[in-house]
């Protein structure tokens, strides 16, 4: 697969941002907070991620590519709360009540828990469920684990289990 390359201007704004958000920490603990790495190789439907063992923060190129203000406001601040939720509290709920709280009051952001970019560009291979109230898309990975007997998922909103309802853009072959 041949990698994103992110512009210099676009991998500078991300910085800023980081850089801005670790001096507000920074500023309210009354210390400093070295830089994550970042890396620019995440893949899926997920933004990004938080490697709080290793310092580091994953962007999806992708997404950002596609949706950058949008997504150096939400998800950079997002993901370095993770970092510093794990510096100060250790190991919590990812998105619980210390997340929420470095967001609102440390980092000065809405503390969403997801982001509402566009996914076409993203998500390739889908399968189709249903549940009694909506229709479901999930991935390659959920529908194999579905296949192979390992899961089995429920709709948030009336818990009823998905049900394949059949795909016939997709293959259904387990990678």
């Amino acid at each position: 697969m041949k990698p994103n390359r992110i512009p210099i201007a676009l991998h500078q704004a991300v910085m800023s941002c980081l850089r801005e958000k670790l001096r507000q920490a920074g500023d309210y603990f009354n210390t400093t907070f070295p830089e994550p790495q970042l890396n620019y190789q995440l893949r899926g439907t997920s933004a990004g991620t938080a490697w709080p063992d290793k310092w580091e923060i994953r962007l999806n190129p992708v997404l950002l590519l596609a949706n950058r203000d949008d997504f150096i406001d939400e998800v950079i601040p997002h993901e370095l709360a993770h970092l510093l939720v794990f510096h100060r509290f250790g190991r919590v709920a990812p998105h619980g009540r210390e997340w929420r709280w470095m967001m609102a009051n440390v980092l000065h952001t809405e503390p969403r828990r997801t982001h509402g970019f566009d996914l076409a560009t993203v998500r390739v291979n889908t399968y189709r469920y249903q549940c009694a109230c909506q229709r479901h898309e999930l991935t390659v990975r959920r529908h194999n684990r579905i296949v192979r007997g390992e899961s089995l998922y429920r709709c948030r909103q009336c818990g009823d289990v998905l049900r394949f309802a059949g795909d016939e853009d997709a293959e259904n072959v387990i990678e």
